[in-house]
This record gives C-alpha cells, structure tokens and sequence, in this order.
C-alpha cells in the first residue's frame, strides 16, 4: 500500500485530500507546516508527498531542495494564481502539480500517473469480491476470470482506483477514451451497462442522478 505525505497548512483542504485517497487506498500522514513535514521526511518513508507551496516556517519551494536528493516523487498543490510558482517547482523538480480549487478525480489521477511513472503504483487491486491485476490486465472474481474488452478493462480500474466517488460522464470519457468529451453519453452509459452486468455489480456500480457514476464499497 503507497504511503503519502500530505503537506497542507488548510485543515479542511488537507482533510479532504487525506479522506478520499484513503478511500483509494492509500496510507495518508499530514503535515502542516514545512518545519513538521521535514521532521517526517526520510529515504523510504514515502512513496510520494503532496506538497502546498505557501506554508509556514519552511515553504514548499524550500521543502523541495530538502526532498530532492531523497528521490521522493513531488506534485504540488498550488493556488490558480501562482503560475511563477509551479513553473519553479517544476524546474526544480517537482512531477506535477494540482491547482486549487481541484476535483477529486483529477487529483487521483495525477497521483495514480506519478506513481505509475516512478513504478510505484498498485499492481493488484481488490474490490468487493474482485482481484484486478493490473500488469497481466486479468480480473478474477470469486476464483473465476472474467472476461472483459480492454475498455470495461479500462472502466473498472478507473471505478477501483476511485472508489465511492462521483464520476462526470464527462470525465469518465476522457480518462477511459482519451479524447476531449464532445457531449454523448451513449458511449460511456453503454459500457458501464455492460461492465455492471459482467461483474454482477448491480447493486455496487450506481447511477448517480445528473452526474454519472459511482462505484459504492
């Protein structure tokens, strides 16, 4: 399980982070001034930080030159109007970055990207009664494969790794298909449809009224 550091100064911002990347599964420490989060710092003890870049004592652009040399993946979190900023802690280093205000699903998405390209994220996901193997691309269920097209392959880890949470249609399209969302929501009704009845998931794959989808655990 991928451990993370969260390092925010806004109690209610760092507890929603906290909140829905343990709903993903992963293992969450905040931090809430530089000064505690370097005290946290060391080789290994993260997979990955998240880091705000205006915070008291030691800043996030301080913290990084702290960070670097322990090759601990970075994104930050940053304000819309500090584009000097982020264009600094990329150049310093930092893998990404994610702008408040932020929606959920993005953020798990640049973390699951960062992760993935440091090798660090999950290869075996378990769900309900379903085991996802992410490098062989095999779902088994109850001991039994199923057997799905690389799409509902694609749908059900985007559901996995955003368990409990509201999908957009809108967004459910761009991360499954790659391509802009151009406003039919045949395509991903359908293959949600078809995913729920494969999996037996009636009950746990759930229509969320206006919005899109949402897969309860």
């Amino acid at each position: 399980m991928n451990r993370i550091l969260i390092v925010e100064d806004e109690p209610p911002i760092s507890n929603l982070i906290a909140m829905n990347l343990k709903q993903a599964g992963y293992l969450c420490t905040c931090a809430f001034d530089g000064e505690e989060a370097a005290d946290l710092i060391s080789p290994g003890a993260f997979d990955l930080i998240l880091l705000d870049i205006m915070l008291p004592k030691i800043n996030g652009l301080e913290l990084l030159e702290y960070i670097r040399p322990m090759e601990i993946p970075v994104i930050f979190i940053t304000a819309r109007s500090g584009v000097p900023d982020r264009v600094k802690g990329l150049r310093m280093g930092a893998d990404d970055y994610i702008s408040k205000p932020f929606e959920v699903a993005e953020l798990l998405a640049r973390v699951e990207s960062v992760l993935r390209r440091y090798q660090k994220s999950e290869r075996t996901l378990h769900v309900l009664d379903v085991t996802i193997d992410t490098d062989s691309r095999t779902v088994m269920k109850n001991g039994a494969q199923v057997d799905l097209t690389v799409k509902e392959f694609d749908l059900l880890l985007l559901f996995a790794r955003n368990k409990n949470i509201a999908l957009f249609r809108e967004t459910i399209y761009e991360r499954v298909w790659e391509n802009p969302y151009m406003g039919d929501t045949r395509t991903v009704d359908l293959h949600v449809q078809r995913l729920r009845k494969k999996m037996g998931w009636e009950d746990h794959l759930q229509t969320v009224y206006k919005v899109g989808y949402r897969l309860v655990v």
